[in-house]
């Protein structure tokens, strides 16, 4: 999941060298956290926040598919 988060990252960002996806587990399951430079987090959210809730949506499904939960975090 995380080298997903951070391909579909990379190919929107126009500083893809500064893309960081860490991995924390949890009680409650796995939380991906996106870290990228200032002037690309409008590109990663999107407008009305479209790109990341897919991204978030692709998370959650291919976690149910592993039967766990999962999460993302664009800090």
């Amino acid at each position: 999941m995380k080298d997903l988060v951070e391909y579909i990252a990379k190919s929107i960002v126009n500083a893809p060298d500064s893309v960081q996806v860490t991995e924390e587990q949890d009680e409650q399951g796995i939380i991906l956290k996106l870290q990228v430079a200032d002037e690309d987090k409008g590109r990663v959210i999107g407008k009305q926040g479209r790109i990341a809730e897919a991204m978030r949506t692709l998370i959650r499904v291919k976690a149910a598919k592993k039967g766990i939960k999962a999460t993302l975090e664009i800090v």
